[in-house]
């Protein structure tokens, strides 16, 4: 019998940030670079930050609809109370951040790398997450109604006390994922749960799921 590897759990850093001092809100666009500040209560909306470099940074109280992260970098960056009904981040990159008690709509993130990632409390409608390389990424006490990881590359990711509606697993390659502590109402693309972990009761509720895929004919 092969040997299991052990479940190692999301490598969450603890962010560390300097003393921060008040940022302008006018240094915040594209292509720039800004770090060690603090942004609070700012209107964000319609703003184009693609290649922003951010690092150093705590947010709070933001609104940002459509704005534009694509290729932006993000780094030991902490933000809470963000609301993004719209959320362009198409092949940005984050490390070391902390996204709290936010609300996302529409969040398009594909080809995206993300290391170190934590949500927290957030509510998020659809993620998109196609083709991404994701590293230590956590989801505590979220909903997501729907979280597309078709074709993504997933190492040490878990969910706890978190809701997905809709988990789209098509292509997607895991490794030490953790979807124990995932409420998980619809699956699509079940290949893609090779290197992920389940508890019985989520076997036993994708049981049909499983037998559909298999061929396989269920009746008493």
């Amino acid at each position: 019998m092969a040997r299991r590897t052990p479940l190692v759990a999301p490598r969450i850093a603890p962010i560390v940030l300097p003393h921060l001092v008040p940022g302008d809100t006018d240094a915040l666009r594209a292509g720039a670079a800004v770090d060690g500040v603090r942004y609070e209560g700012i209107d964000l909306d319609g703003r184009d930050l693609a290649d922003l470099a951010l690092s150093e940074s705590a947010l709070s109280d933001v609104s940002a609809h459509d704005v534009d992260l694509r290729t932006a970098r993000i780094v030991d960056t902490t933000i809470d109370r963000l609301n993004a009904p719209v959320l362009r981040a198409a092949r940005s990159h984050w490390r070391d951040v902390e996204i709290a008690r936010s609300r996302l709509g529409s969040v398009e993130a594909h080809g995206a790398g993300w290391q170190s990632v934590h949500f927290v409390g957030c509510k998020i409608g659809y993620l998109n997450l196609r083709g991404a390389d994701l590293r230590d990424v956590l989801f505590t006490d979220c909903t997501l109604d729907e979280l597309d990881l078709g074709g993504a590359r997933a190492t040490r990711v878990a969910f706890a006390g978190t809701r997905v509606a809709a988990l789209d697993l098509t292509d997607a390659t895991l490794s030490q994922v953790d979807l124990r502590g995932a409420e998980l109402q619809q699956l699509t693309g079940i290949e893609g749960l090779r290197g992920a972990t389940l508890n019985t009761f989520q076997v036993a509720q994708l049981a049909d799921v499983f037998a559909e895929r298999l061929g396989i004919r269920v009746a008493d």
